[in-house]
């Protein structure tokens, strides 16, 4: 079974509201947990991903309860696992952060995941967890791991800049650290400062205290920190979802208006629009911040060179827009996100297929925008965000393009094939979809 999709056959009408952000609610809940009392966690989202994380507390023996559009947490400052097993699915933000807080637990629990997720690179936040003085047990540096009870002890560590992940792993541990306080410094570049920027103002809205150098490679932690609930917590909007929606508009004819309950801002990869705003995307925000509309012609974005080290999850999508740009577009600093869910570099020149123009140097990509893509038959590897991207491409393609693991796209934005075909992409698991000559 495959995701087909067909040109859109008119102009892009109608109004998207954006989801709520899975990168503050896997936090949101994560925090919560281990604050003693009750938070509600407001406007939640159904992303896969997210429900891994929901599983993955409750196998910790975190009650959680659903209700409407909020979840209940009640937290205590450690965990009574279940049983011996925690799985995270497929989630990458699930599995670096709870490898480390699963020593909060009083029993030995064992972390798993995915076949796939063997891949994923945990060696160095492993070694980095030892040296903080968790104990655990694991082969080839790759998942199952085994997580002994024990807080931290503290001390200095040196973790690698590649993945902000495995920073904030540690950063969500240090406050429980029990002798002395914890001493974080980043080595080599570092990537993704936006989500190391949401993790340490979130921990700090949970009463938790994190002192930042002006760097952002230096953390000091005190110890013995204990959370505060939070009686109301309002996730907002995922910029990185309407990011789809928007890419779509700015290649199609398009009057189309993305709403939030929620001021649009706080999010870590809100810089993404002000980098399609810098390509010629014609955006309008309302004074209120609860919404942007997009009233376009249709002509493709101008070319430009993007820096890609903060927002790495917004290659997939960026590619699909500079495959048809107009001129040369460079995409810089994008060989760590060969370490996402798939090796989103290999996952995107498919796009060659379409007929694109696009090379890889091992940093950057670099394309030469085409007038007209083809529809073709690839594979979304699985991965949620290279599934809408090569989707948002084949909307502007002749022909229809198939695209493999068709429900990828639930993993982070389950109203995706929805509202593509409201605002007049046509998006469908299997059956027909129209066809531009």
């Amino acid at each position: 079974m495959h995701l087909l999709v067909g040109g859109a056959p008119a102009p892009l009408q109608g109004e998207i509201i954006i989801p709520p952000s899975k990168y503050h609610a896997h936090r949101a809940l994560m925090l919560a947990a281990l604050a003693p009392g009750q938070s509600t966690i407001a406007d939640r989202t159904d992303a896969r991903h997210v429900q891994f994380t929901v599983q993955a507390l409750r196998e910790l023996g975190v009650k959680i309860s659903a209700s409407g559009r909020h979840w209940r947490v009640h937290g205590a400052a450690g965990f009574s696992p279940r049983g011996g097993q925690v799985s995270v699915g497929s989630s990458g933000t699930t599995l670096y952060f709870l490898i480390g807080l699963a020593a909060l637990s009083d029993r030995p629990v064992t972390i798993t995941g995915q076949r796939y997720f063997r891949r994923r690179p945990i060696g160095p936040l492993l070694r980095a967890l030892q040296r903080l003085g968790v104990r655990l047990d694991y082969d080839d540096q790759t998942l199952p791991v085994t997580v002994h009870p024990g807080r931290p002890h503290g001390g200095h560590v040196r973790i690698d800049g590649t993945l902000s992940q495995w920073i904030s792993g540690l950063l969500m541990l240090a406050p429980f650290a029990t002798d002395e306080e914890t001493r974080i410094e980043v080595v080599g570049e570092l990537n993704e400062r936006p989500y190391l920027e949401l993790t340490v103002g979130m921990m700090r809205d949970f009463g938790l205290e994190v002192n930042v150098g002006e760097d952002w490679r230096h953390f000091t932690v005190a110890p013995n920190q204990t959370a505060r609930p939070r009686e109301s917590y309002l996730l907002p909007p995922d910029i990185g979802s309407a990011a789809f929606g928007l890419a779509a508009c700015a290649l199609h004819p398009s009057n189309v208006t993305f709403r939030s309950h929620v001021p649009i801002h706080g999010h870590p990869e809100a810089s993404v629009l002000t980098e399609l705003q810098g390509v010629g995307v014609p955006m309008r925000f309302a004074p209120d911040g609860l919404s942007i509309t997009i009233d376009h012609d249709g002509t493709p974005p101008v070319a430009g060179r993007l820096d890609c080290r903060d927002i790495p999850d917004m290659v997939p999508i960026l590619s699909t827009l500079a495959s048809r740009a107009r001129g040369h577009t460079v995409l810089s600093h994008v060989s760590h996100v060969r370490l996402k869910e798939s090796d989103r570099v290999t996952s995107m020149l498919q796009l060659r297929r379409m007929g694109a123009r696009v090379e890889f140097d091992g940093n950057d990509l670099e394309f030469h925008g085409v007038d007209r893509l083809y529809g073709a038959a690839l594979s979304s590897y699985n991965d949620h965000r290279v599934l809408m991207a090569l989707a948002v491409a084949g909307s502007t393609a002749s022909g229809v393009t198939e695209l493999s693991y068709p429900h990828a796209y639930r993993i982070s934005y389950p109203e995706f094939a929805d509202h593509m075909n409201a605002i007049g992409i046509p998006v469908a698991v299997g059956g027909e979809v129209t066809r531009t000559p």
